[in-house]
């Protein structure tokens, strides 16, 4: 029987954010619409991940809308999909099952065919309430595993830690540990299971080995999704296909490769040479890749790459001798499980392409690309550019004092954050973590669930106060505010549940997005000019008391205290978003709160006041 190919397409939404930070407006997505309609994608990746924050904070636009939009130009041809961080769906923090529930039955009604769900620990307990709802709704629950690596330890490492009586430990990213995952989640109700390489470190050999284990013991669709920032991600993917995955995700020419995922024209041409069905109307795709030339000259400024592949049609365009040779050498590596000259081949074809090459810093660093990137922009925020180096020696640290998190949204961002703060710490001749963020507290105490080693009780008590793993506590969560507001007429903040949702899943950026809506409408319907938001009076008074001032820069979340509150030396007085990371702002010193210096929403430099205390 001849080997089928599904492809699952994640230009408009992973190959966007990885390779244009999500700015891909709604008035750009509609122009390539109607060449999807044609292109039959098994599947479209169009929403989750960052898109909903995105469109939101940097566009004005509804993400609801935008599934919705999609789905009623595309209609039944390809099956919508998004990216779901399981219990966290797409915040820092664990959300009960009714939010979840709600969650997933909108975005099943407004279109969304397959819900992706993955868990930063892969605690499978974290993707249950997920898989149940989506199933329930009449949706496809396609649960991930996500891949990662052990840390690197150098042997004196090792043996300085076993001497101090603490031994590292050995091998825990098995592919017996990623099997289990997968079974778990087969038997809780999983249609198929993703292998989900978000760093793009797995290499061909272990992607084939893994394949080979997975439809083995599985009896549902494999998946293999990667990126091709170490220069792993094309030679992966031909590995999978060899081994006979179900499905493949990949990016349309102009936005793939570099920090996306594959081109599918260059697997459309391993596929053609393979001898392996793929029902996808390439002339359909090369329309698209037209008008994604012109997207990406108009996202110039958010292009992380800024190398356009050399222009290439599968269909019309004739390889030179010696490149089309290329890919029989790499077709015949990949069926030797020879792995070097599979990625001497596939670099050799992605070079003549002008694809980026291999980013050698994310490859020896073995973290993602993502991660590294959001370190280089904390630090370049505080100007301490000079400790990079001395992070990222952390890291290893850091995540083995975590519990060994996988490094994917949100841990990694957690783990890297902290790494940063403990290489400041020392940097000013602070013992690690001086300063943590609430995120790495929560991490630590098992609020974001099971880690893949336990985490040491003496180092939780020293972060989180508390020895035992504490799971969050669901019952405690409280709902988001939604005011009535009368200087517009009255209406809600959220009007509706889609709002509610977007409310509780992203406070900050939809309270903004939200109310300027409000106000848009209000505006409309009193057809008055456009309603200027009052400027409170600003307080000349001279500063006479204690100013707290912010030790980074950031976004101002909470104030959690009012002129003439009195506060205690170590309490907590500010919440300060970060990096997305909140992090708790303490008074060094008690006394009368005099005034406040910023407002809820206001982004503040590091040295910036935020509170006036009379001492």
């Amino acid at each position: 029987m001849k080997q089928k190919l599904l492809i699952r397409d994640l230009t408009l939404r992973d190959g966007q954010q990885s390779a244009f930070a999500t700015r891909m407006t709604q008035q750009q997505v509609d122009r390539v619409l109607p060449f999807y309609k044609e292109a039959n994608f098994y599947a479209m990746e169009v929403w989750g991940g960052a898109v909903p924050d995105s469109v939101m904070r940097y566009l004005g636009e509804n993400p609801w809308e935008r599934l919705e939009k999609i789905k009623a130009a595309v209609g039944d041809v390809s099956l919508l999909t998004a990216l779901s961080r399981g219990r966290n769906l797409f915040g820092y923090a664990p959300y009960p099952d009714d939010i979840i529930d709600g969650f997933c039955r909108n975005a099943i009604d407004s279109g969304l065919g397959i819900m992706r769900i993955f868990d930063a620990l892969n605690d499978v307990n974290n993707v249950r309430s997920t898989i149940r709802s989506v199933k329930a709704y009449g949706g496809i629950a396609d649960c991930a595993v996500c891949y990662t690596i052990d840390p690197h330890f150098s042997t004196a490492e090792r043996l300085k830690a076993r001497l101090k009586g603490k031994p590292l430990p050995g091998a825990v990213f098995t592919g017996t540990y990623f099997l289990n995952k997968a079974l778990e989640m087969e038997a809780l109700g999983a249609d198929m299971i993703t292998i989900k390489d978000m760093s793009g470190l797995i290499q061909p050999s272990q992607i084939a080995a893994l394949i080979r284990l997975f439809r083995k013991e599985l009896n549902i669709p494999i998946d293999f999704h990667t990126h091709c920032t170490p220069g792993y991600g094309l030679a992966a993917v031909l590995a999978a296909i060899v081994n006979g995955v179900d499905i493949v995700d990949t990016v349309i020419w102009n936005f793939a490769g570099g920090p996306a995922a594959p081109a599918i024209e260059l697997v459309y041409l391993f596929c053609r040479k393979l001898g392996v069905e793929l029902d996808v109307d390439m002339q359909a795709v090369a329309a698209i890749n037209n008008e994604l030339l012109d997207i990406r000259r108009e996202l110039e400024s958010f292009d992380a790459v800024k190398q356009f592949p050399k222009p290439f049609n599968p269909l019309t365009d004739t390889l030179p001798a010696d490149i089309d040779a290329l890919f029989d050498r790499a077709i015949a590596a990949a069926q030797k499980d020879n792995e070097e000259a599979l990625l001497q081949a596939c670099h050799a074809i992605e070079d003549y392409f002008n694809f980026p090459k291999p980013n050698e810093l994310v490859k020896k660093a073995e973290i993602p690309g993502g991660m590294y990137t959001n370190m280089v922009a904390q630090l370049k925020q505080m100007n301490a550019m000079d400790i990079l180096e001395d992070a990222m020696k952390l890291i290893p640290a850091v995540r083995l004092d975590a519990g060994l998190p996988p490094l994917v949204t949100p841990t990694s961002q957690i783990v890297g954050a902290q790494a940063v703060n403990c290489a400041l710490d020392i940097s000013r001749g602070k013992p690690m973590y001086t300063n943590v963020s609430n995120q790495f507290v929560a991490l630590v105490k098992g609020e974001y669930g099971k880690t893949p080693v336990p985490v040491d009780p003496a180092f939780r008590l020293k972060i989180a106060k508390v020895e035992k793993e504490t799971p969050y506590d669901t019952s405690r969560h409280q709902l988001q505010d939604n005011p009535v507001l009368d200087e517009l007429g009255g209406v809600r903040l959220a009007a509706n549940e889609k709002e509610a949702l977007l409310l509780e899943l992203f406070p900050s950026v939809a309270r903004t997005f939200l109310t300027k809506q409000k106000e848009a409408g209000f505006l409309a319907a009193q057809q008055t000019a456009v309603r200027q938001e009052e400027t409170p009076a600003t307080d000349e008074a001279p500063i006479t008391g204690y100013v707290v001032a912010s030790p980074m820069p950031g976004n101002v979340f909470k104030i959690l205290v009012k002129p003439g509150d009195v506060v205690a030396r170590g309490q907590e007085i500010v919440i300060l978003e970060s990096m997305k990371m909140e992090n708790s702002i303490t008074t060094e010193c008690g006394g009368k709160v005099k005034r406040v210096l910023t407002r809820i929403g206001a982004n503040v430099p590091a040295g910036g006041g935020l509170i006036e205390i009379e001492i």
